[in-house]
């Protein structure tokens, strides 16, 4: 069930996205550089973090953030074609691995260790990551209808 409405969050982002190119790259309350291209961007960091490096203790790092940088997922979501296929195809590859991970994890009490909160569950994980997306969705209905109007997709 929690793979489930994990899954739901993360086709309501490609939904909120749909059908937009460079647009998915506007800013739309300056001085925030939030956009729907930085929120699919963070997302794929958020991904790679807590089933790569946190649960499968991969040595994974941020693709479009770092120390040095810790707002490049959104400061760099420019409009430009190979900046947009980069961060679909980087937040597919780790929605990939995530679902392979959780498809083949023989319980949820399976644990790895986060820097920040110690030991965690891939039950908290997945439950953290449905909230991640259930409030970043919230600002991509807000930028999709600040982009073209459109609502309720």
């Amino acid at each position: 069930m929690l793979a489930d409405v994990l899954a739901a969050q993360r086709a309501t982002l490609e939904l909120k996205c749909a059908g937009l190119d460079a647009d998915l790259a506007r800013r739309t309350v300056e001085p925030s550089t939030l956009s729907l291209l930085g929120l699919v961007r963070h997302l794929a960091d958020v991904e790679r973090r807590w089933f790569r490096k946190v649960l499968a203790g991969q040595d994974a790092s941020p693709r479009f953030s770092s120390p040095e940088d810790p707002d490049g997922d959104f400061d760099g979501a420019v409009p430009d074609g190979r900046v947009i296929a980069e961060a679909w195809h980087a937040w597919r590859e780790e929605v990939a691995f995530a679902d392979a991970y959780v498809a083949e994890a023989p319980r949820l009490d399976v644990e790895g260790h986060d820097a920040w909160r110690g030991r965690v569950s891939l039950r908290w994980v997945l439950i953290h990551m449905i909230e991640e997306y259930a409030r970043h969705n919230g600002h991509a209905d807000l930028l999709r209808e600040r982009i073209d109007g459109a609502r309720g997709i």
